[in-house]
């Protein structure tokens, strides 16, 4: 994560350990290039967006423990694939993005300005989101 930096210039910050996320699994929207996906949406899930992700075949709700996958819940934070929430958000159903933890490549998928449109800070309880 040094000198990885977020959608507004600063410092890329963590985005969740509980469930530990990121394409690297280190708690944060890094990308390389093993990251075809793009996994730089630092997204606080929603009931809505997980049930919308379902729907175009990305289950993220359900466990995968082979992978060491616990599946999502409302109010989890999740790196998920730019293109994914750019497809939610045109449906309607975009997650709450955390700018300061996603990552500047998620840029050259999604626009800035759909990314401040459902800008929020983490609540203390991420889990009132539905």
């Amino acid at each position: 994560m040094a000198g990885a930096r977020n959608v507004l210039g600063g410092p890329l910050q963590a985005c969740g350990r509980d469930p530990v996320t990121g394409f690297y699994r280190d708690g944060s929207c890094t990308t390389g290039p093993d990251d075809l996906g793009s996994h730089t949406v630092c997204a606080v899930v929603t009931r809505e967006f997980l049930a919308h992700q379902q729907q175009v075949g990305n289950d993220l709700s359900t466990p995968l423990p082979q992978y060491g996958f616990p599946g999502l819940r409302p109010g989890d934070r999740w790196c998920v694939v730019a293109a994914r929430w750019l497809q939610a958000y045109h449906d309607g159903v975009a997650a709450p993005v955390v700018l300061a933890s996603t990552h500047e490549a998620a840029l050259a998928v999604v626009p800035l300005e759909a990314l401040r449109e459902h800008a929020v800070d983490v609540p203390a309880d991420p889990g009132s989101l539905t």
